[in-house]
């Protein structure tokens, strides 16, 4: 592997114009094809095997026409102090709303005034509008959501409080802002890690040429492969991030050759293939865990899945292919003006190297050039730097964390282990309108529905009776209704409304609790058990659905899926990695960390979203269940993102290991290189994600708490703590691989021992003439 992208590297930097040309003719490419691609159709949403899809495709059988998984809404008026929705005036403007809402939009299929449906409270103080649409929720169009929002505006003209929510009401977006936060932060922390614009600079574009050309390509393909809006969404997220995290590992690996000695070309054909093998792998670790979300079996979730690891493949092959080219162009410009300064000198003053090295603290290849000139016997590793020379901040606390590795490795796991203390509580659930901000018109509605009907009101049950193979379909409907009344935590149920051929009935259910709380996920499987009895006794058999039981169904069927997922990914991952590293311990210290971390970060959330611990430092409104994706996503994103720091970190030790440097000083090499690198990153990755905790929704914000949590400890506390901890207390053992499984793997030597045999040496060679670059056999 190291040698044939060594090869690529050194290909892609001395034909920089063509490799430059061919990624920009692919960017215009897609920039064509996403501008001439049809309208993006929305992505259906379904949840196969769930019973409350099962209930949805019953109705759409027996109730043609009827939009059973339709988008909803609700106009929710409130009288002024001292009057009711039953006066003439405000009855009027209720009637006149419900006209307009009606007639606003061709998506609308039925919109039922509240003296009609009789739903106004027994106060008089509030009514609302039940609105219906021909479309799912994903599939109202921006007009329908315009008109919705001006006769809602209007109405308020009136005197009346009037506020809307349910699911076809438009929810702002907030991810575009965080992204452009992101950019920003990771281009300050690019020039700070490298000193130099140019190098910060061409990380930043190859990551977004790459991200780029993977969104617009998905763009183009929306519609024929009904990929949805958030597909491209979480590709774009995490191409920008892997991006940029792959094009700043060999950027960084190739200032390091180049203050070797070795001349550009060389400097990034060896960084391609070096720290491009890590690239690659750690790639495949987060391609493994994306394509990996086919297991929970729910289409929205493969299709993004999918959609996220082909933009991270982009961003692999960007690497290794576009940022060597780049760096063809900007030479040494990569450095930072002190070492750009301090090299220039150093090919100057060659001849005098050796007389001058107390000024120039270590230029330890022109000492032992030297030697070997006058006779004297030389190492084939340059030397280390001298004692004066203070080491870089990584290097130090390497260092500290070899001298007391069992101090530090239980603080860190009893930390992490305290942390995640909260997991074992953690109730799953999809956040509803009682979520949102206060200031939302969703949140005011949903507010005024508690107050006005109850709180169970905002998320009733649809109860779905199919009665076809029972001798008196009224009778056993009836005995439904009689049955859900007695159980506990029912509000109100609706009396039963038949299709045209008598058989089949739905039956409204409002429970007493808000739908995101676990009593009302009980009172769910209570009416399901009913229907197991309802069944042996009558013959009907019974199916619950509705938004809240689709929440239920989905937050079960991603529950039950975690287990699977996780150990197909983990697997997976752990015999890539062994591949890798060659060794057993390695991978499973690796794989038992990210557990760790990712444990430690959903304890977190737990405590903050759940809790309601310090909830109002990141303005927290409404504390309940998580997000249901949330553990999910977690697994796949962070695993991906932990595997990459792991692979590039622990490779420079495997590296140095292979060179011929001990345990210790190998833990000390992989630091100097990469440790700066992986703190970089990390530094990036939280910053993209801690831009989402300032969005308004509570999903958006859940989200961008979890994974920047989860980077922080998978990055900082396992990686750069618990890892050289673990290496220093196993040794030569860490290394170990049984011989019969050695023969087994494939040896892909993303350690470049091969790649060091196969090159020729170039001692004492500078910058040079990268046009006529000295010979080298591959």
């Amino acid at each position: 592997m190291a040698t044939f992208l060594y090869r690529l590297g050194h290909t892609a930097f001395r034909r920089r114009p063509v490799v430059l040309l061919v990624w920009l003719a692919l960017l215009g490419a897609a920039i064509i094809a996403a501008l001439s691609a049809p309208a993006t159709k929305a992505l259906p949403f379904t949840l196969p095997g769930a019973e409350s899809q099962k209930a949805f495709d019953l109705l759409d059988q027996r109730f043609p026409g009827s939009a059973s998984d339709g988008a909803t809404a609700r106009i929710v008026f409130k009288a002024p102090e001292g009057q009711t929705m039953t006066t003439a005036a405000n009855k009027a403007e209720a009637q006149k709303v419900t006209k307009e809402i009606a007639s606003g939009s061709d998506q609308v299929a039925s919109a039922v005034d509240p003296y009609t449906a009789r739903a106004v409270s027994k106060d008089g103080s509030t009514a609302y509008i039940s609105v219906t649409y021909k479309v799912t929720a994903a599939e109202v169009d921006s007009d329908s959501h315009d008109a919705l929002d001006k006769t809602v505006e209007q109405a308020r003209a009136s005197g009346l409080t009037v506020e809307a929510g349910g699911n076809a009401v438009k929810v702002a977006s907030h991810g575009a802002a965080a992204e452009v936060i992101g950019v920003i932060v990771a281009a300050i922390v690019l020039v700070i890690t490298f000193g130099s614009l140019v190098a910060a600079g061409l990380s930043l574009l190859t990551a977004l040429i790459g991200v780029g050309i993977g969104f617009l390509t998905l763009a183009a393909l929306n519609s024929p492969l009904e990929l949805g809006d958030n597909a491209g969404v979480l590709a774009l997220m995490l191409g920008l991030a892997v991006g940029i995290d792959y094009a700043l590992f060999i950027v960084s690996r190739y200032r390091s050759e180049l203050a070797e000695g070795h001349p550009r070309q060389e400097a990034a054909a060896r960084a391609t293939g070096t720290a491009g093998s890590a690239v690659v792998f750690a790639g495949l670790t987060v391609i493994i865990a994306l394509a990996g979300l086919a297991v929970v079996n729910i289409p929205m979730l493969t299709k993004m899945g999918f959609a996220a690891a082909g933009s991270v493949t982009i961003a692999v092959i960007i690497a290794v292919t576009l940022v060597p080219a780049m760096l063809g162009f900007a030479g040494d410009r990569v450095l930072s003006k002190r070492k750009g300064e301090k090299k220039a000198g150093k090919k100057a003053d060659n001849s005098r190297l050796g007389r001058n090295i107390g000024r120039n603290k270590g230029d330890i290849r022109a000492v032992a050039d030297d030697a070997a000139e006058s006779g004297t016997a030389r190492s084939p590793e340059p030397p280390r730097p001298p004692e004066f020379s203070k080491p870089p901040m990584g290097v130090r606390w390497a260092q500290f964390v070899l001298r007391r590795p069992v101090a530090v490795l239980l603080t860190c796991v009893v930390g992490l282990g305290v942390i995640a203390i909260p997991t074992a509580s953690m109730t799953l659930g999809l956040p509803d309108d009682g979520a949102q901000p206060t200031d939302t018109t969703q949140r005011r509605a949903y507010d005024l529905l508690s107050e006005g009907f109850g709180v169970g009101f905002n998320g009733p049950l649809v109860v779905v009776v199919d009665a076809a193979k029972n001798e008196a379909p009224e009778t056993a409907v009836g005995e439904v209704v009689t049955r859900i009344g007695k159980l506990d935590d029912v509000a109100a149920v609706a009396p039963a409304r038949f299709n045209e051929a008598g058989n089949t009935a739905i039956i409204t259910t409002v429970p007493s609790s808000k739908p995101a709380s676990e009593a009302t996920e009980k009172l769910v499987e209570h009416i399901r058990d009913t229907g197991t009895a309802i069944e042996q006794d009558t013959g009907a058999r019974l199916l619950v659905t509705g938004q809240t039981a689709v929440n239920v169904d989905f937050s079960q069927k991603v529950n039950d899926s975690l287990v699977p997922y996780l150990a197909l990914v983990v697997g997976l991952a752990f015999l890539l990695l062994m591949a890798v590293f060659r060794s057993v311990l390695v991978p499973l210290k690796a794989a038992l960390g990210f557990l760790l971390s990712v444990l430690a970060a959903l304890g977190a959330v737990v405590a903050v979203f759940q809790w309601g611990w310090l909830a109002s430092l990141i303005g927290v409104e409404e504390t309940g269940p998580i997000m249901s994706l949330m553990p999910i996503f977690m697994v796949g994103i962070v695993f991906g993102l932990a595997m990459d720091y792991e692979v590039f970190l622990v490779t420079r030790m495997r590296e140095a290991y292979v060179h011929g440097e001990g345990p210790g000083q190998a833990v000390l090499t992989g630091f100097r290189d990469g440790g700066r690198v992986v703190t970089a990153a990390a530094v990036i990755m939280i910053a993209v994600f801690s831009g989402f905790i300032g969005a308004s929704g509570a999903m958006i914000k859940t989200i961008g708490f979890g994974l920047a949590v989860a980077v922080l400890f998978d990055a900082f506390v396992v990686r750069m703590a618990i890892v050289p901890a673990v290496l220093a207390l196993l040794g030569k053992s860490a290394w170990w691989l049984p011989a019969w499984l050695d023969r087994i793997l494939p040896n892909v030597d993303v350690e470049g021992e091969g790649l060091a045999k196969s090159t020729a040496p170039h001692p004492g060679s500078g910058p040079g003439n990268d046009d006529h670059p000295q010979p080298v056999h591959v």
